[in-house]
């Protein structure tokens, strides 16, 4: 486990467990970090047989500020702004300031943003604060598909994300009653498509996935889908795009991985519990448009949507 940066209310968690003599690998257990986050944070904020949590809070605060005061350029600092406000992550932002000629780290970054958030800035609320587990369908209950192919049955080669054109296929819902977005995220390239519909139903969900993929019937392969009976027009969908279609098992999240991950990152400009009505189409073409030209480390810290243009054309 790596070193974590710890929160002022771990940190009094922390004080109370010490004071009842427990390890650092015990408290780091009870606390949800490691043993050596633990051993670290007594040794750098504390005093021989002592440590207070507001010291410790007030020792890291300082810290931070130091090193977010240390020499950067401000051309640097500029693009560090303007990226954030893409809701690009530290590590992606460092990445591509290597490749444009700027040198910054993603721990200085980290630094910038905490310093600013001490002062009062906002410049935080633009990093993923963690995914958030959402539920699939205001209480509708999960039913049998008809004619449904399990993901045991698709191609080895899905997996092998050696080919462009295998999809994962999701919904994300908004506040109750205001509507869905179908998203789809492609395997190898990680482009990634929305489209907003009013409700689950089925034929609605089975029309959007159609429009959104109408154009790329060349590179369309298979869908993975989940459980959920917005999707059971699927024979629809593959008749229409030529393409085969898979159930992934039932609360197997992990089989969509890529579609789960990537919806996570755009609940960062559509926050849980948005009324989908105050989002525009072109509100959630933009979003797309962002998510698409983040750089991916999985490609190298390339964009989605160059990686995708590149492999369509060489197919």
């Amino acid at each position: 486990m790596k070193y974590q940066q710890l929160t002022e209310g771990q940190r009094y968690q922390i004080s109370v467990l010490r004071d009842d003599n427990l390890s650092c690998r015990e408290i780091g257990i009870r606390i949800g970090v490691s043993k050596s986050t633990v051993s670290r944070e007594l040794r750098r904020n504390g005093v021989p047989e002592c440590y207070a949590p507001e010291n410790a809070q007030r020792l890291c605060e300082q810290r931070r500020m130091t090193a977010a005061k240390r020499s950067v350029s401000q051309n640097v600092i500029d693009f560090v702004v303007f990226a954030l406000g893409w809701k690009w992550s530290p590590e992606q932002i460092s990445a591509v300031a290597k490749v444009i000629g700027l040198s910054v780290s993603h721990e200085w970054i980290y630094q910038y943003v905490m310093a600013d958030k001490v002062r009062g800035g906002g410049l935080f609320t633009h990093l993923r604060q963690g995914k958030r587990r959402y539920r699939k369908g205001y209480g509708q209950k999960r039913g049998r598909i008809p004619d449904a192919v399990s993901i045991e049955l698709r191609p080895p080669v899905v997996d092998e994300r050696s080919r462009l054109g295998d999809r994962e296929a999701d919904l994300v819902l908004g506040k109750q009653g205001t509507g869905a977005i179908v998203t789809l995220a492609e395997r190898k390239s990680r482009i990634y498509l929305t489209k907003k519909v009013f409700s689950k139903d089925a034929v609605e969900v089975s029309s959007a996935i159609i429009s959104l993929l109408s154009d790329y019937r060349d590179v369309c392969h298979t869908i993975t889908f989940d459980n959920g009976l917005e999707f059971s027009e699927h024979k629809a969908i593959a008749k229409a795009l030529e393409a085969d279609t898979y159930f992934a098992h039932p609360y197997a999240s992990h089989e969509r991985g890529l579609n789960e991950n990537t919806n996570g990152l755009l609940r960062q400009f559509i926050p849980k519990g948005t009324d989908l009505r105050t989002v525009s189409e072109e509100d959630l073409q933009r979003y797309q448009g962002a998510l698409n030209s983040r750089p991916r480390k999985c490609l190298g810290f390339r964009q989605p949507s160059v990686v995708f243009a590149e492999l369509r054309m060489a197919a």
